[in-house]
């Protein structure tokens, strides 16, 4: 394979770009190469690690110079464990990548669209309301952290900078009492020990918390006094779940929970709505940020008190509800039973009696839907990274809905989707608003409005 850089050898790049997962590009001879911690307009010595057929990674040497959005002094660890890929990138820097990022990837189809400057967070950090850590014996004992990016190597962490405080503190607490307890972690070669990871959620305005414990086994040795620990060292845990996963594989939870103390869910708010929220949940993480993003989906839909309104993806009912009060009718479809549950949890516990919930994918209930004749005039979408499935376009459209609102947690797919939409009848009516859901990384959100032509 020929290529004008060879592994192993260093060379004086400037950086021309950032990538989408935040890696600087360098080129030589028009050749990408991919460094971490690197921003566009610095100069650098790099080493070449790894050649592609068209494109490389290399490994920052020396910056030479340096760019004026840098942060000095990030934590490498947040860097090498992809917590914080942009913490070395100031925060208003981040806010343009983000927006920049939509611009780029409609730009490249051709598609001409206003964005609007990214929406961040007065305090970008310590937002997140759940961690999911990991577990694994280190130097002989248990510990928590985070992978290494494309590894199974953990690195032991206590501050994990995004998520709240308390969060942080919780995961400390229970990680001592497991190690006193002589609790073994799961090891993955071997498939042996009992507990895999370790679960907090914990309520932005209702402060209450749920530990998770994730284990190998389905029995949980000496449960009683290890919860009887945690919950006279947390006074905020209300609800402390076993989630039992005893697949050998990287899917992190299991089906089965056996609640150990407490309930089986905790209570939030959102947007002066109240939420049971359990383990499995689907729930947004940042939610001073999903307030903004949900009031802005309402606004920009400009809904009547006569519209019907499908929310696709609905999860535990979240916009679903928000959106109630506001129209005639509102149907929810979510394809995790447990969610679908939750959902109809929460409308009872928030007296909302215009809305119904179905368990289904997304794609198949809106072919029966339209096939029983439902006609909405709104259909509000939040889907995976995946994006929107072709069905689910087809069947959107031949409902014909005046409107589409679009929440997007991929750029990528967003454009897709928006020019299989805009093939079938549809243009985007006003400027798409990014939200920066996740400070620090590089994932954005962003509402996109599509109207009939």
């Amino acid at each position: 394979m020929k290529t004008p850089v060879q592994a192993g050898k260093t060379y004086n790049v400037k950086i021309v770009d950032l990538t989408y997962q935040g890696l600087g590009v360098a080129k030589v001879e028009d050749f990408p190469i991919f460094v971490n911690n690197t921003l566009p307009g610095e100069t650098a010595v790099i080493k070449v690690k790894d050649i592609k057929k068209n494109f490389a990674f290399g490994s920052l040497v020396e910056l030479t110079t340096k760019s004026p959005e840098r942060v000095e002094n990030v934590n490498w660890d947040y860097l090498q464990t992809g917590i914080a890929p942009l913490q070395h990138l100031s925060y208003e820097g981040q806010l343009r990548f983000k927006q920049h990022q939509i611009e780029e990837l409609f730009d490249k189809q051709k598609i001409k669209v206003d964005v609007l400057p990214t929406m961040g967070m007065e305090h970008p950090d310590h937002y997140r309301n759940k961690a999911l850590i990991p577990v694994k014996m280190v130097n002989g004992e248990l510990t928590t952290g985070f992978y290494k990016n494309h590894s199974h190597d953990l690195v032991p962490i206590e501050d994990f900078y995004i998520q709240q405080p308390e969060i942080d503190h919780a995961i400390i607490v229970v990680r001592n009492i497991l190690r006193k307890y002589h609790v073994r972690p799961y090891d993955e070669k071997n498939h042996s020990g009992v507990i895999r990871n370790i679960m907090v959620r914990r309520g932005y305005y209702s402060h209450e918390m749920m530990i998770g414990l994730i284990t190998r086994t389905k029995k949980l040795q000496l449960a009683e006094p290890i919860v009887n620990e945690i919950v006279d060292a947390l006074p905020e845990v209300k609800s402390i779940v076993q989630n039992v996963n005893l697949k050998d594989n990287n899917v992190l939870l299991g089906k089965k929970n056996n609640v150990l103390y407490g309930k089986q869910y905790i209570t939030d708010e959102l947007l002066g709505l109240k939420f049971a929220i359990s383990l499995n949940s689907f729930y947004q993480v940042n939610p001073v940020q999903t307030e903004k993003l949900y009031s802005l989906e309402i606004d920009h839909a400009d809904l009547g008190p006569d519209d019907t309104v499908i929310d696709a993806y609905c999860g535990i009912g979240t916009i679903s509800l928000a959106v109630a009060k506001h129209v005639k009718q509102v149907y929810g479809v979510e394809i995790i039973p447990q969610a679908i549950e939750d959902a109809k949890i929460n409308a009872q516990k928030n007296h909302i009696n215009n809305v119904k919930f179905v368990a289904a994918k997304a794609e198949d209930q809106m072919a029966k839907w339209q096939e029983q004749g439902l006609k909405p005039d709104a259909i509000i979408v939040d889907p995976p990274r995946k994006g929107l499935a072709a069905s689910f376009i087809d069947s959107a459209v031949e409902m014909q809905p005046k409107k589409l609102i679009y929440v997007s947690c991929g750029p990528s797919t967003l454009v897709r989707d928006a020019k299989r939409l805009m093939e079938k009848g549809y243009h985007i009516s006003r400027p798409i608003q990014p939200v920066d859901q996740f400070p620090q990384t590089v994932h954005v959100e962003s509402v996109t409005i599509f109207e009939r032509d």
